[in-house]
């Protein structure tokens, strides 16, 4: 991995598909620098979002710059990319591939993703739907990193990484995005940064039962370092870096997803805690919790892979299959006692 000083040499025009919280939040980031056109593909909530300047119902408070516009129009916001702009899919990983369909037979110069996680119906990761899809000729990548919506749309300091092979689409990224209070380090290991920002949200949720059960920092500090462990041994198999899971897109995703109050997925894991249904949970936060279907997708494949990851399969038990979050942790204190190891042959 390794750091870029590039600042914005010129203004680009960016469409950031998709109008949750998150692609708000990076569309108002890099609108204050950029032409940002925003699709959603809620008619009637566009409309009312261009009234208002701003995002009332994912990201209230937070008004839209001169730079941002937003249409319901998805050819529009496509053709404003034009020949050498940017094009941001902002959906959650469910809706990803119904995004690139949509994109197949169109002209795309530059295209990122910002979702985390592992599709649950094939258990592929971002880079490989987008390969199914759109094959091999269009520059892309996946742009991740520790960072909450709110504070991005503050304009509070954050870091990213852009992970892709293609070094002009990285490039292009860091030219676009890096600047003011956002950094952006550059990757080619797509494998690792998106297999941390996957795993990383279901750790949030283990983290969250236990503080919800009051177990104390020494309990969430094991967690979240064992947790690491994990998303290495998963990661380190499926051909990611090690290097990787020591940075941006592993540790630190993880310390600020399992700790931070704004994180979805810890949320879950208080509510769980709680003694509340998953569906109240998910209902109440009005956001998708990404690390609730990740949980199956990742207990299927580490099965199938046989990398061995008990936190995670502890929550997809709590989540899934009826046991309680005390059982939780009553299945982690029960594990025989072992070396520590993080490599991908560590059990």
């Amino acid at each position: 991995m390794q750091e870029s000083d590039k600042s914005t040499a010129r203004q680009r025009k960016i469409a950031v598909l998709g109008s949750g919280a998150w692609g708000t939040a990076v569309a108002i980031s890099v609108a204050h620098r950029h032409n940002v056109l925003m699709w959603g593909r809620n008619a009637q909530a566009m409309q009312q979002m261009a009234a208002d300047r701003e995002n009332k119902h994912y990201l209230a408070g937070f008004p839209f710059p001169t730079g941002l516009n937003v249409t319901a129009d998805f050819d529009a916001a496509v053709a404003h990319a034009g020949d050498d702009g940017l094009l941001i899919a902002a959906c959650p990983v469910a809706g990803l591939r119904p995004l690139l369909a949509a994109l197949k037979g169109r002209k795309i110069p530059n295209l990122v993703w910002l979702c985390k996680g592992f599709e649950y119906e094939t258990g592929l990761l971002p880079h490989q739907i987008f390969k199914e899809v759109l094959g091999d000729d269009i520059a892309s990548g996946a742009l991740s990193g520790p960072s909450f919506a709110q504070e991005v749309a503050r304009g509070q300091p954050c870091a990213l990484t852009i992970a892709s092979t293609s070094e002009k689409l990285r490039d292009c990224v860091v030219s676009t995005v890096h600047g003011g209070t956002m950094r952006v380090y550059s990757s080619e290991d797509v494998i690792g940064v998106e297999v941390g920002g996957a795993v990383k949200n279901v750790l949030a949720i283990a983290t969250g039962i236990a503080d919800g059960l009051g177990l104390g920092m020494n309990a969430r500090a094991a967690l979240i370092t064992r947790g690491l462990a994990e998303i290495t041994r998963l990661g380190a198999t499926l051909g990611g870096n090690i290097e990787t899971f020591m940075g941006l897109t592993g540790m630190g995703d993880l310390i600020l997803t399992c700790t931070g109050d704004l994180s979805r997925n810890r949320r879950v894991g208080l509510g769980l805690a709680k003694g509340k249904p998953l569906q109240e949970i998910v209902d109440e936060l009005g956001h998708v919790a990404e690390g609730v279907p990740c949980a199956k997708a990742v207990r299927e494949l580490s099965t199938k892979l046989g990398v061995e990851m008990p936190i995670t399969h502890a929550v997809a038990a709590v989540l899934f299959d009826g046991e309680k979050p005390q059982d939780l942790v009553a299945r982690m204190l029960a594990r025989d006692p072992r070396g520590e190891a993080i490599s991908p042959s560590a059990k």
